[in-house]
């Protein structure tokens, strides 16, 4: 009874406004920028939670992304993970203000080597975050809507199981910022659609993914008509998926993780 009617309330408000009426899950209550709320028994939804700044991801905001998965993987507590975002769009990608940060090191007077140096930590740093995902042996769903630009990318790239809203898109923007998508979009996508020549399209184009094409070339498995009817749907399936015995579950999760990489 109590996961239907959470259910319910999800498809009729959203699950933003489900969370602002549940408690924060008290060991990660320290987070800034995410809320970590328990929506069913042994699920927990992480919700990117910078919505005035439409979820980009700030270096604050990655650190605690990188530290709940680390956590949570030991947390009996829970056995799966819904990662969905609060406002308007899923996240932006990565605060201009911190990319600012990262680009004041490369016009600094230090030289070359040192820069070089510094610059290497910093992204190996963001890559560890970001593989907490994967390493984690909790089962993670990622429920999009609207847009999932850069980062954003790296970061569903990491998740078990996709699902979108229909009014979702995703864009690999780093070349149209001078970069390379070096946080794990370009280690993860092509294994997840398995089409190299598309793979290489996106990246090098930059141009956006629309949710329809994005369901037919795998990078999600299902698409919402709603952002609602995601929500519903996706605390559904990861009930489901609690219900289950968390050790075959874990073991499933890493056996195919490995897998995939080998």
């Amino acid at each position: 009874m109590l996961a239907s009617s959470l259910f319910r309330g999800a498809s009729r408000l959203g699950l933003a406004t489900v969370n602002r009426n549940m408690s924060i899950v008290p060991a990660y209550a320290s987070y800034n920028n995410l809320n970590i709320t328990q929506p069913s028994e042994y699920v927990y939804n992480l919700e990117l939670n910078r919505p005035k700044k439409m979820n980009a991801l700030s270096m604050e905001m990655w650190g605690e992304i990188g530290d709940f998965f680390d956590k949570v993987g030991e947390d009996t507590d829970c056995r799966v993970v819904v990662m969905s975002a609060a406002g308007k769009m899923f996240t932006s990608g990565i605060d201009l203000v911190d990319l600012g940060d990262m680009a004041s090191i490369v016009y600094s007077e230090d030289d070359i080597a040192r820069k070089c140096t510094m610059i290497y930590h910093k992204i190996r740093r963001l890559q560890k975050q970001f593989s907490t995902l994967e390493k984690c042996p909790k089962p993670i769903i990622g429920a999009i809507h609207s847009a999932c630009i850069g980062g954003g990318v790296d970061l569903i790239c990491g998740t078990d199981i996709r699902v979108c809203s229909a009014d979702a898109w995703f864009q690999v923007k780093e070349v149209d910022m001078g970069l390379a998508a070096d946080v794990g979009t370009l280690q993860r996508l092509p294994r997840i659609i398995g089409s190299q020549s598309l793979v290489n399209e996106l990246c090098l184009t930059a141009r956006k993914l629309e949710a329809a094409e994005a369901e037919k070339v795998g990078l999600v498995s299902k698409v919402y008509a709603s952002r609602e009817e995601m929500i519903s749907g996706v605390l559904e399936m990861a009930a489901s998926i609690a219900s289950k015995s968390p050790v075959a579950v874990q073991g499933t999760k890493m056996t195919l993780v490995y897998s995939r990489d080998h």
